[in-house]
C-alpha cells in the first residue's frame, strides 16, 4: 500500500511512487481497453476488405444517392483509423449506438453506383455481371440474368405502379385483405383491382383451394415483358412455363431496398415508357411511390430450384 505520513519529520513514501507488487497490473479499464482496439480493429479490417471501393467513393463524394448523413457518419466513424478511445463508462452505449445507426444499404448503393450507366438502358454483359456479384454477395441469393438458357430483355429498367389481381373466381377489393377492414386494406385498397387476370388466370381455381403461397404471390407479383425476351416468339409454351412463379431479386439501387417477388404478370406494354410492373405492397417496400409510381430498379433471377427462399422484402447479409 501508499502511505502518506502523518508525522512531521519522519520519512514518508510519496504518493506518485509506485508499488512494486501491483505496477504490472493492469486495471479493468486497460483490460478492456486493450480488448476493444483489437476488436475495433478487426472491424475496419473487414469493411476495408469488403468495401475498400465503396468506402474510398463515400470519402471523396460524402454524400452518394442521397444517403442518409447519420449513416455515413457512422460509417466513416467505424472505419476511421484516428478514433479517440471513450472512457469505459462510455465505450458500450456508444458502440451499440454507432452500429444501430449504420445503413447496410449505403455499401449496396455505393458499390452499383460504379458500375451502373448514368441512364436507364439494358446493361452490358459485363455490367450485369459485376451486379449479380455485388447483389449475390450482399443479399446472399445466387442470382443470374439468365437462367436455363433464358432471360429478359432486360435487367434494369423502369418499374411502374400494378393494381391488384384477382387471386380466385369472386375475389375482389372487398375479399382482397385479411382482415377485410383496416391494416394492409387501408394501406393498398385504394389501388384497386386490375380489371383482367394475370398472364396466368388466377391464382386459385376457386377460394377453398386458396393457399398462402397464392395469397404471397399476388402480393409480391412483378410484371415483367415475357413477349420481349429473346426466343419467346419461337417457343412461347416453354417460355411461359419457364417465367410462371418465377422468383426474382428486385432492387431500387438508390436506396438499397430489396424485394423477392414473382413473375405474376407480362407487362407493360413498350409504349408505356416502361419496362416492368409491381403490386402495391412491391411499389412501396422499394418507395417507388414518389407520385410518379415510377422508377429505375434491378431485377434478376433467383436461383431456388427448392423453393426455399420466401417471398417479400429481404435484408441485406
Amino acid at each position: 500500500m501508499i502511505h502518506v505520513g502523518a508525522v512531521a519529520g519522519k520519512n514518508t513514501r510519496s504518493v506518485t511512487e509506485p508499488n512494486m507488487n501491483t505496477a504490472n497490473k493492469k486495471t479493468p479499464y486497460e483490460h478492456l481497453k486493450e480488448k476493444w482496439l483489437d476488436r475495433h480493429k478487426n472491424l475496419q479490417e473487414k469493411l476495408r476488405a469488403k468495401h475498400k471501393e465503396s468506402l474510398e467513393w463515400v470519402t471523396k463524394n460524402l454524400a452518394p444517392k442521397q444517403l442518409a448523413v447519420g449513416s455515413l457518419g457512422s460509417l466513416l466513424l467505424l472505419t476511421s483509423p484516428g478514433i479517440p478511445v471513450l472512457p469505459s463508462a462510455h465505450l458500450l452505449p456508444a458502440t451499440q449506438e454507432v452500429s444501430n445507426t449504420i445503413s447496410k444499404n449505403a455499401f449496396v448503393v455505393t458499390d452499383l453506383s460504379h458500375i451502373l450507366p448514368n441512364e436507364v438502358r439494358p446493361l452490358t454483359s459485363d455490367e450485369e455481371e459485376k451486379v449479380v456479384q455485388v447483389l449475390s454477395r450482399d443479399f446472399g441469393f445466387t442470382l443470374a440474368a439468365e437462367l436455363e438458357g433464358k432471360r429478359l430483355n432486360r435487367s434494369y429498367g423502369f418499374i411502374g405502379q400494378e393494381q391488384h389481381l384477382a387471386r380466385y373466381p369472386g375475389d375482389t377489393i372487398a375479399t382482397h385483405f385479411d382482415p377485410p377492414a383496416g391494416g394492409d386494406a387501408q394501406k393498398y385498397a385504394s389501388e384497386g383491382m386490375a380489371p383482367g387476370l394475370g398472364a396466368w388466370g388466377y391464382f386459385a381455381q376457386s377460394k377453398e383451394q386458396f393457399t398462402e403461397k397464392d395469397k404471397m404471390r399476388e402480393t409480391y407479383y412483378i410484371a415483367v415483358q415475357t413477349f420481349l425476351a429473346p426466343g419467346f416468339l419461337d417457343h412461347v409454351k416453354e417460355y411461359g412455363d419457364f417465367f410462371k412463379y418465377r422468383k426474382m431479386l428486385v432492387v431500387n439501387p438508390n436506396n438499397g431496398n430489396a424485394i423477392v417477388a414473382v413473375i405474376g404478370d407480362a407487362g407493360p406494354g413498350e409504349s408505356t415508357g416502361k419496362h416492368l410492373g409491381g403490386s402495391p405492397e412491391v411499389m412501396r417496400h422499394l418507395e417507388r411511390v414518389d407520385g410518379s409510381f415510377k422508377g429505375p430498379v434491378l431485377y434478376f433471377f433467383i436461383d431456388d430450384p427448392h423453393d426455399t427462399i420466401p417471398l417479400g422484402p429481404v435484408q441485406l447479409q
